[in-house]
Order: C-alpha cells, then sequence, then structure tokens
C-alpha cells in the first residue's frame, strides 16, 4: 500500500511545489510508482509535471466538490511512472462550496484509499496556507514533509504547522506523523543559511533530513519547461540534492 505524504508550510515561496515536483520525479527514477494530488489552486505542481492547465479533463476540484470519480482525475505527466491529480483556479472556490458538506475533512482520504495501493508513493502538494483543503491532505496523509527555505524567519510559523499538525491527529487522523523536515534555497555562500540550519536543528525536535536543497538556478528554471529538474538539467546540484532526498525518503519507508 502507498505511502502518503503531505508536503506543507503555510509560508508561500519555502519550495512546496519544487519539492513536490522533483522529490515525485527522482523517485519514479528510483522505479516507484507515484501519484501526485496538486491540491493548490495555483496549479504549479500540475503544469511542472508537464500538463497544460488549459487541456484538464477533471481536476481534484471535480473530485472534491462535483463527486467525480478519482481513476477519471488521474492524468499521466511528462514523466514515466508518475501520474497526477491535477489542480486549476476552480479549486480556489472549494473552501466556500465545502461548507455545510458532511465529514468534508475526509472527502479527498476516502477517494485516495480507492487507489492508494496501485502506487509506491502518494505526494499531496499543499496550497501555502492551513484551510479545508490542507487538512483534507493531513487526514489522508500518513506522515507530512515540511520545506523550511533557509531564512531568518525560518522558525516562523513552524510551531502554527507543527500545533495544527497534532491538532489533526488528535482529532482527525491518529496514524499522522511529521515524516520529517527539509531544508530549501540553501546558500553555502552565506553564513546565514548555516546558522538557520544549525539553529533549526537545535531548536526543532523533528526528523531533520540531511539532505539540503541548494539555491539553484537550474531549478528556478525547470518549471517554465514544464519539466522536473532530473529530465531538464540531470547533472545539476539540484537534481543531484533531489535524487538523494528521493534515497533518504525510500530509506526511511523502508525502516518502516
Amino acid at each position: 500500500m502507498g505511502r502518503v505524504i503531505a508536503i506543507s508550510n503555510q509560508k508561500g515561496g519555502v519550495g512546496k511545489t519544487t519539492t513536490s515536483i522533483n522529490l515525485s520525479a527522482c523517485l519514479a527514477e528510483k522505479e516507484k510508482k507515484v501519484l501526485v494530488i496538486d491540491i493548490d489552486p495555483q496549479g504549479n505542481t500540475t503544469s511542472g509535471l508537464g500538463l497544460n492547465k488549459d487541456e484538464l479533463d477533471a481536476t481534484v476540484y471535480d473530485l472534491m466538490i462535483n463527486y467525480t470519480e478519482i481513476w477519471d482525475c488521474i492524468s499521466p505527466s511528462v514523466v514515466e511512472g508518475v501520474s497526477v491529480i491535477p489542480s486549476d483556479r476552480d479549486l480556489a472556490g472549494a473552501e466556500i462550496e465545502l461548507v455545510g458538506i458532511k465529514e468534508r475533512e475526509y472527502i479527498l482520504k476516502k477517494e485516495v484509499d480507492k487507489v492508494k495501493d496501485k502506487y509506491d508513493f502518494v505526494i499531496i502538494d499543499c496550497p501555502p496556507s492551513l484551510s479545508m483543503l490542507t487538512i483534507n491532505a493531513m487526514t489522508t496523509a500518513d506522515t507530512v514533509l515540511v520545506p523550511i527555505q533557509c531564512e531568518y524567519y525560518a522558525l516562523e510559523g513552524l510551531s502554527e504547522l507543527i500545533h495544527t499538525i497534532n491538532l489533526v491527529k488528535d482529532r482527525l487522523n491518529e496514524n499522522l506523523e511529521i515524516e520529517g523536515v527539509v531544508f530549501t534555497m540553501y546558500d553555502g555562500r552565506t553564513c546565514l543559511s548555516m546558522e538557520v540550519v544549525e539553529n533549526v536543528k537545535e531548536n526543532l525536535h523533528q526528523n531533520v533530513y540531511k539532505t539540503i536543497i541548494p539555491r539553484n538556478v537550474r531549478l528556478a528554471e525547470a518549471p517554465s519547461h514544464g519539466l522536473p529538474i532530473n529530465m531538464y538539467e540531470p547533472k545539476s546540484a539540484g537534481a543531484v540534492s533531489y535524487r538523494n532526498l528521493a534515497k533518504e525518503v525510500i530509506d526511511r519507508y523502508k525502516k518502516k
């Protein structure tokens, strides 16, 4: 049965989407079958995996609001071994439309449970907010992976996210765990990046991945080409880092 990982941080611009795209692609490169669910209305993971948002047959909005069968919402991506439940701007109104729906926190979970045994990993890219969409991701997930940008305010808001994860664990999903923290946008030329890493390791009592994702021009360019980094620039520092992260994730899964 597939391991479901929600990639979440309510702060924007910390590398959630970049991690969702490239971790998924690097897991597939290691011959894992992956389903990516884009529940961010911006739909950047959708386009970053080569799907045209103007040509989608069915999206996660249809899955959650229009009661479309999950099988009808799954599309192939540009990466062999990676399938996508895409997102588009229609999802932005889902919060309001979900009001009053019975067991609205479990809509995504009920659908994903039908297919997750077909995949090795299910990766959910969450929006940059602690919304009902994010709650749906957390009730569906086994674990939450938290990307943290190497900047001065890295820990700001993280305690709120951990509090939300613990609330979901207590009230909605008793099996939910924190997968761990991964540092992104690391610049080895600055003392600040190094200080942030050490500060978080000292103050955060969670698993911190050894792999640190560097600030990398190729990583920033890849989404505009609709490709993950291991296809766009296979030998770049970003590609190497995400391959290492994928190996760490697989190794943790084996231990469990």
